[in-house]
C-alpha cells in the first residue's frame, strides 16, 4: 500500500476539521477525495503532506510512519503536494521553475515534461507571472514530477479552467497514471474524476462517509446527490 491513513485529526486553532479521517492509496492507483467546501478536502492533502500537523491518528508512506515530519522529509520520500494556489515562482521562467525540482535520480527529467505538456516547451523562456492558469497548473504538476513523486497529490487542478484546457489537463493526467504514479485527486468536477479515478472517497464534516469504485461511484445517484449536492436525477 502506497499511502495508508488512519483515524487522523487536524486543528486550525480551536476548530476540530478532520474528525477521524481514514483512507489508503494503493500503488499505481488514482483516488479522488471528493466532498462539499469546507468539507476538510484540502486539510486532508496539508495534513498527509505536512504543511498542518495532525493531532492524532496516523499517516504511513510507503509503509513508513511520516505524520509530525517536516513537509519537506515528506516530499523527499516521494510524496509530493501540488497546492490549490500552484506555488510558481513568478519571477522565474518555466524552465527555471522546473529546474529548481529537478532531481538526479528522477525517472522524470526536463525531456520527458516537455513530451508531456508540449505548452510548457512553447513557453519555457516565459517568466510564470506570462502563463495563464492551465499553463501554471502544468507546470506545478511537471515540477512536481521531477521531484520524482511515487504519489502525486492534486489539489483542484482545473478549479477554473476552459473545457479545452481540462480536457488537456485530464489527458496528461492519464499519461502519469500510464507511468505507474500514484494520485490522490482533490477535484470538484465530476467528470474528470469519473475518468481518471480508480475509487473515490467522500468526506463531509471531516469525517469520511462513503467509499466505491469508480463503476459503483458512478451509478450511485443519492450519494452524489446527498453529499455533493449535483441533484443528479
Amino acid at each position: 500500500m502506497m499511502l495508508d491513513v488512519r483515524d487522523v485529526h487536524a486543528y486550525y486553532g480551536k476548530s476540530h476539521i478532520l474528525q477521524g479521517v481514514s483512507l489508503q492509496v494503493n500503488d499505481g492507483e488514482t483516488v479522488t477525495l471528493l466532498g462539499r467546501n469546507g468539507a476538510g478536502k484540502s486539510t486532508t492533502l496539508k495534513t498527509i503532506a505536512g504543511v498542518v500537523a495532525p493531532r492524532g491518528g496516523t499517516v504511513a508512506f510507503a509503509g513508513k510512519p511520516v505524520a509530525g515530519q517536516p513537509s519537506h522529509r515528506i516530499a523527499a520520500a516521494g510524496l509530493c503536494f501540488v497546492p490549490e494556489h500552484r506555488g510558481i515562482f513568478r519571477l522565474l521562467n518555466v524552465e527555471e521553475n522546473l529546474r529548481l525540482a529537478a532531481r538526479k535520480d528522477s525517472p522524470w527529467q526536463l525531456a520527458d515534461i516537455y513530451r508531456i505538456f508540449p505548452r510548457l516547451q512553447e513557453r519555457r523562456k516565459n517568466g510564470g507571472a506570462q502563463l495563464s492558469g492551465g499553463e501554471q497548473q502544468m507546470l506545478a504538476i511537471g515540477r512536481a514530477l521531477m521531484n520524482h513523486p511515487r504519489l502525486l497529490m492534486l489539489d483542484e487542478p482545473v478549479e477554473g479552467l476552459a473545457p479545452v484546457i481540462v480536457e488537456e489537463i485530464v489527458e496528461q493526467l492519464k499519461q502519469i497514471k500510464a507511468a505507474g504514479v500514484a494520485i490522490l485527486l482533490v477535484e470538484q468536477n465530476l467528470e474528470v474524476c469519473t475518468q481518471l479515478a480508480d475509487r473515490h472517497y467522500i468526506v463531509e464534516q471531516g469525517v469520511i462517509v462513503y467509499e466505491g469504485s469508480n463503476a459503483a461511484f458512478a451509478a450511485d445517484h443519492a450519494v452524489k446527490d446527498r453529499y455533493l449536492g449535483v441533484g443528479v436525477v
